[in-house]
């Protein structure tokens, strides 16, 4: 295939337990911090039998009902995962630097993986909600792909995945195919996760699979289960030659099934997952050797553990002269179940934004049996360490057999003259948002960057044109002598001016004044000589 019509990650959004975005992602991991917590957030726990810990993200009950044209009756008896894949799909693709009123009629895809919704029981089943209709439109998994579809006027493929923990790689390996075969031109690709009632809970716990504990010990001795979390997130898919930037190419996404075993339906198989991983390769002509990283499911649980590393060893190992590392985000966070891929992914383009790759917590010593890391071909990873960027493998495992494995690349593309101005004339950024708050949150983050000059065109293309919605605008001047030299030296404050404002509702028309009715005089541009104006305009 043609480079640019290699599908790429350009954008990326979500919430996860601590953490109400990537960027708090990237410092909590790579801080080091325990992401499960123990508290009443969701739900009293006074069984005996569940795990008192799990992972749980923030802010669940907010929604800005209004800004996306839900009726308030709707919004109440909406699935909160619903509601918050709207908002995590409008920011991925505010991050991928699109307008998103400019992909309405487009043939973008959604594609959004989803496994158990615990807010059915309210919804559809309880007098209080069940009486007016809107439970139906509100918890119906097909409502997670197709409500983002009618709200953004998508004209993609648009459904929801379920293959249990496999889902978001299963989602990915979809939209992929469907960008390849000409189904859509870009792709919306998400997963939700929440866990709002003990009852399934209470049902892993009977299958075995819930560390009572509370801490996920993936690949350790100590490994007991898994712990349960929640998270949702989003990425946008196109194709090279379209964005804007570059996270990451998807290079091959595949799956399979293990089929008949008889050791029952839920137990993992290494023959299966191991066979998709070599036709993968072999489908891409990628050598296993060229993997660097994995990112492995990693559940911690008994079985699961010594199944997937026995297939990442035949898969991967095979002729290795250095050891294949390995991680999972599961020991941070815990597992997030059908959203767990796309955590995954996000680990990743965090390693390849960042140059490190986040650490593995709750790893003491190998789990026994485990050869491939007793004797050196895999090793695990514990401390953070640095990523040159190349290749990043993904594993997700279905409780029903469902596999899928996606190979990720690192964008090798340098920025020019590291993406520093080549003048020192003042940079001009003009953004809009919902409130006032959001418009100072974003020229903060502005402010306290270097300058960046590929970053600010992406900002200019995003609010070129007004986004419905927002109320309010603002702009900053950065000075870019101050920033080039990376010192105090200069006089010159980064921040020339600023101001935040509340939009006009009607766009104002342009006015030429012509002069000659008096308004002039001799020398009247005199003092403009004896300032930056000159040089302004003898640069321009």
């Amino acid at each position: 295939m043609n480079s640019e019509e290699n599908i790429v990650i350009s954008g990326v959004a979500g919430r996860f337990p601590e953490s109400d975005n990537v960027k708090e992602l990237e410092k909590n991991l790579f801080n080091k911090i325990d992401m499960v917590t123990e508290d009443t957030r969701r739900f009293k726990n006074d069984n005996p039998e569940l795990p008192k810990r799990m992972g749980k993200i923030n802010n669940i009950n907010k929604f800005d009902a209004l800004f996306f044209g839900i009726n308030p009756n709707q919004a109440n008896a909406m699935d909160p995962m619903s509601r918050m894949l709207m908002e995590h799909a409008y920011e991925a693709i505010v991050d991928a630097g699109i307008n998103p009123s400019t992909l309405k009629g487009s043939k973008t895809g959604v594609f959004i993986a989803a496994c158990f919704s615990e807010t059915e029981k309210i919804c559809l089943y309880e007098k209080k909600w069940a009486n007016n209709g809107y439970g139906i439109t509100g918890c119906s998994k097909a409502m997670y792909a197709n409500r983002l579809s009618y709200w953004l006027g998508l004209t993609g493929p648009s459904y929801t995945v379920d293959s249990a923990c496999s889902s978001s790689i299963v989602a990915i390996e979809n939209a992929y195919r469907s960008i390849k075969s000409g189904q859509c031109d870009a792709a919306l690709v998400g997963a939700a996760n929440l866990c709002l009632h003990p009852s399934l809970s209470y049902q892993y716990t009977k299958l075995g699979a819930l560390s009572p504990d509370g801490y996920c010990k993936t690949f350790d001795a100590d490994a007991n289960g898994f712990v349960r979390a929640e998270a949702v997130g989003i990425i946008y898919l196109q194709k090279l030659k379209n964005a804007k930037r570059v996270y990451g190419t998807i290079v091959n996404c595949k799956t399979n099934c293990d089929g008949y075993k008889e050791q029952g339906i839920t137990l993992p198989s290494s023959l299966m997952h191991s066979n998709l991983i070599r036709e993968l390769y072999d489908e891409c002509k990628v050598s296993p050797n060229d993997v660097k990283y994995m990112e492995a499911h990693g559940t911690g649980t008994k079985i699961g553990d010594p199944q997937e590393i026995m297939a990442i060893d035949i898969g991967l190992c095979s002729n290795r002269k250095e050891p294949l590392i390995v991680g999972s985000i599961k020991t941070n966070l815990g597992h997030a179940e059908s959203a767990s891929g796309i955590v995954s992914v996000t680990k990743i383009i965090i390693a390849n934004e960042t140059g490190k790759i986040p650490p593995n917590l709750h790893f003491n010593k190998a789990k026994k049996g485990l050869k491939a890391i007793e004797e050196g071909r895999i090793r695990i990873i514990t401390e953070a360490e640095n990523w040159n960027g190349g290749y990043a493998g993904v594993s997700g495992l279905g409780f029903g057999g469902s596999n899928a494995h996606c190979l990720i690349k690192s964008n090798d593309k340098e920025k020019i003259n590291n993406a520093l101005p080549n003048d020192d004339l003042p940079r001009l950024v003009m953004v809009s948002g919902r409130t006032e708050y959001a418009v100072k949150y974003i020229l903060d983050d502005i402010e306290n960057r270097p300058i960046d000059v590929e970053f600010i065109k992406l900002l200019h293309d995003i609010h070129a044109d007004r986004i419905d919605g927002h109320l309010y605008g603002g702009y900053t001047i950065l000075n870019t002598i101050n920033s080039i030299e990376k010192t105090l030296q200069s006089n010159c404050e980064k921040v020339i001016s600023r101001k935040i404002d509340i939009l006009p509702q009607k766009k104002h028309s342009v006015w030429f004044v012509f002069s000659g009715m008096g308004s002039q005089w001799p020398t009247m541009g005199k003092s403009f000589l004896l300032t930056i104006f000159t040089e302004a305009i003898r640069k321009c």
